[in-house]
Order: C-alpha cells, then structure tokens, then sequence
C-alpha cells in the first residue's frame, strides 16, 4: 500500500497545483467575460440610442424635405404668375406702339383729306 500512496501523493504534488492555477485562470476568465459582457450591454444600449437619434433625423429630414417641396410649389407658382405679368406687359407695350403709329397714320390721312 505504501506504492499506492507514495503514486497517490506524487500525482497529487503534480496535480493540484495544476489544478489550482487552472481554477485561477477559469476565475479571471469568468471576469474578464462578465467585464466584456457589460461593455457588450453598454455598447448595445449606446447603438440603440444612436439608432433612436438616427430614426428621429431621418423624421426630422423628411419634415423638411416635404416643407421645402411646399415651398418650390408655391415659388413656382410665383415665378409662373410673374411670368403672366411680364408677358401682359410686353403685349401692353406692343399694344401700346401700334396704338401710336396707328394714330399718325389717322392723322396723316386727316391731313391729306383736309389738304
């Protein structure tokens, strides 16, 4: 019996310290790992607000993009009323140069008839 425990302690004196520093090593990896789970956790709540903070830019973008399209209508509508008034007034101008030689042509005729 005294092979049996003097193999018994020499696996021992070989195996428990193997043992103690592989329970060591398995306890700084459950720390590390619960470390880096809670980065995980804070990093999954900071893209969730970025993501919230994203989605409310993109509402506010199309808020926008719809007001200014609002606006270009109503500026077009302007720019085709301004437009109409230009031409009116060029068609008034016209008008009114033949309205002038229209009436010296009358007068010449007057003229010519009185003469």
């Amino acid at each position: 019996m005294e092979i049996k425990e003097s193999i018994r302690s020499g696996l021992k004196e070989l195996i428990l310290p193997e043992l103690g520093k592989i329970r060591e090593e398995n306890t700084e990896i459950k720390t590390i790992l619960a470390l880096t789970n809670k980065r995980l956790d804070d990093i999954n709540v900071h893209l969730a607000d970025q993501s919230r903070r994203i989605d409310e830019t993109n509402k506010r973008i199309d808020s926008v993009r719809e007001e200014l399209g609002l606006e270009i209508r109503e500026t077009n509508k302007r720019l085709d009323r301004l437009y109409e008034v230009i031409v009116r007034r060029d068609e008034h101008a016209q008008v009114v140069q033949r309205l002038t030689v229209l009436e010296r042509e009358v007068a010449e005729m007057k003229r010519k008839l009185a003469a």
